[in-house]
């Protein structure tokens, strides 16, 4: 294994896709460690708010400190709350715990903590994210340089994709301007029947230069900005291979969107086994060179590659 590392750079991916089940904290916990390996200062960042789990991934006990302390300023700073692994150059900050309707903190909060995410010092920051479209989640996922999203081949989960995609979408338009008119404008686009006939992004444009020049200007730079990531998890065919590049084009063709498809993992029982050992899948000797790992492997290349970071496994 050769590697070039830049550690000028800080990278934050936040993992989402709103559907529970499709093996985001799996995915997280195995592409952190195939970059900690590779000399990359590593952070992962168990956002499931009220339903943290991550440790269990990497087979350690949960830990005293949590994101809960922060947020009952128990502790004033997030870097208090980061706890090692076993793992050289990976650290984990583990979520909300105990803290009742955690997942519904106010906006004030919101923006406290991802703020404190930004500060922490690290080259990758991976942030595992809860099921479902609620503010806190929605915010977190907008966070990132390039937000990932994980989707299993059933119609349900491409089905929740979409829904997931198009409405960061649009609370990321919304977030990007100030006058009251076009954030109106933004919130009637989001149904399908609006009055108007806006039906993807560009029509949106058109009725907000009606209003405000500028504000058109500002948004169709927030829609060339907006490039999040895909990933195929739980792959048994070819057809299902296939469904990446459909989601991918249906988001540039409906949407606007341009989606980066970075690859697929296949199917194996030995996925569900690992979780059981508490033991991350890529770190066992026995299948190390199974073609799951080598599916992580190849697509924690391609997120590397494309934040400055060469290497080849």
């Amino acid at each position: 294994m050769s590697q070039t590392l830049n550690h000028e750079r800080k990278t934050i991916w936040t993992i989402g896709g709103g559907k529970g089940g499709s093996g985001k904290s799996f995915i997280t916990v195995n592409i952190g460690i195939c970059l900690s390996k590779l000399g990359a200062r590593v952070i992962l960042i168990d956002a499931d708010l009220g339903g943290a789990n991550l440790h269990t991934f990497l087979g350690i006990s949960r830990p005293t400190l949590s994101l809960s302390d922060f947020i009952k300023k128990r502790v004033s700073n997030l870097h208090e709350v980061l706890v090692p692994t076993n793992i050289s150059n990976l650290q984990l900050l583990t979520g909300a715990q105990d803290l009742f309707n955690a997942a519904d903190l106010n906006s004030i909060q919101r923006q406290k903590i991802l703020r404190s995410i930004r500060n922490l010092e690290g080259d990758y920051l991976l942030v595992d994210l809860g099921a479902g479209n609620s503010a806190s989640v929605l915010d977190f996922f907008l966070m990132s340089e390039g937000g990932i999203l994980i989707v299993t081949p059933e119609p349900t989960s491409v089905e929740n994709t979409f829904r997931f995609l198009r409405t960061a979408f649009y609370r990321k338009l919304r977030q990007s301007v100030t006058s009251r008119s076009v954030k109106m404008l933004i919130d009637s686009a989001m149904d399908f029947r609006n009055e108007m006939g806006i039906q993807n992004p560009y029509d949106l444009i058109d009725a907000v230069k009606g209003l405000d020049q500028e504000a058109a200007e500002m948004l169709m730079k927030e829609i060339e900005a907006f490039q999040p990531n895909l990933i195929l998890n739980q792959v048994w065919t070819k057809q299902d291979v296939e469904i990446g590049f459909s989601i991918q084009s249906a988001c540039k063709k409906y949407f606007g969107i341009h989606l980066h498809y970075l690859g697929y993992i296949v199917y194996d029982q030995e996925v569900s086994h690992s979780i059981r050992r508490r033991n991350p899948l890529v770190l066992e000797n026995s299948h190390a060179q199974s073609k799951v790992s080598q599916c992580i492997k190849e697509i924690a290349t391609r997120l590397a590659q494309r934040h400055q970071m060469s290497f080849r496994f």
